[in-house]
């Protein structure tokens, strides 16, 4: 019974400890290259018994977002600077419990070296949002480190 609550446990604390909103490159890693046009992809999944309506990326200072590819049923808005360099984008549909989405976007990495902080805003149907920004432990940004 012990080694049953055990693993019950352990299975638990993996689940929430893989189960957030993460930016990696289109084949899965978090490294990339200084300067480098590259593919990623914003994975979120649900992680409530609520449906997940709305996902906000904040784009990491100097990464130029060139494309996107288009996500059936949500739609996509996006925010520029004063030089049209897209600053966020916020994508709007139905993603309901026990479901996860891949939002790919192809972007230009900044020509230095170091980590780029991947903030990401999760709302539910219930009127809650997760920020995955850093602000608790327990909601960390995903990091890509640009070599």
């Amino acid at each position: 019974m012990l080694k049953k609550i055990v693993s019950v446990s352990l299975a638990l604390l993996l689940s929430v400890a893989f189960a957030h909103a993460t930016v990696k490159t289109e084949s899965g890693a978090t490294e990339s290259l200084a300067g480098k046009s590259e593919t990623y992809r914003l994975q979120v999944p649900v992680e409530k018994d609520s449906a997940t309506t709305q996902i906000r990326m904040l784009i990491p200072d100097g990464v130029k977002i060139t494309r996107f590819l288009q996500l059936p049923g949500w739609t996509r808005t996006m925010e520029k600077d004063a030089n049209g360099r897209v600053t966020s984008v916020t994508w709007t549909g139905n993603l309901e419990p026990m479901e996860f989405a891949r939002f790919f976007f192809s972007a230009t990495n900044p020509a230095g070296t170091g980590t780029l902080s991947w903030k990401v805003y999760q709302t539910y149907a219930d009127g809650t949002t997760v920020a995955w920004d850093d602000s608790s432990a327990d909601t960390p940004a995903s990091k890509t480190t640009l070599k």
